[in-house]
């Protein structure tokens, strides 16, 4: 189960960054252009169970294709999500108390 998990995020992350990069930079407002990679990753970190760590994992898959398919030094985008992503597991950790529903 956790290997189709992962499957899912790195195909999901490819296809998000492939988007971005290859069509909707032609749609952008004042320069500025959507970035779908890090929307996905705030959303996959916010929803998920604090405790677990698919978060984090998906910040680096989306951070890695970001920097595949940009002109920035291969890290750059790694190390941003990657930081947003334990951001958001620390806070939710220390401070949110969501009830979580959970397989038994």
């Amino acid at each position: 189960m956790k290997l189709i998990k992962i499957l899912f995020i790195v195909i999901l992350f490819y296809f998000l960054v492939l988007l971005q990069t290859t069509f909707l930079v032609h749609f952008n407002i004042s320069g500025i252009t959507l970035n779908l990679a890090l929307i996905f990753v705030v959303i996959w970190n916010v929803f998920e169970n604090p405790k677990s760590f698919l978060g984090i994992f998906s910040a680096g898959m989306g951070g890695f294709f970001l920097d595949v398919f940009s002109h920035r030094p291969i890290g750059f985008n790694i190390l941003i999500l990657m930081g947003i992503a334990i951001f958001i597991k620390l806070i939710f950790k220390k401070y949110v108390q969501l009830p979580f529903i959970e397989k038994t």
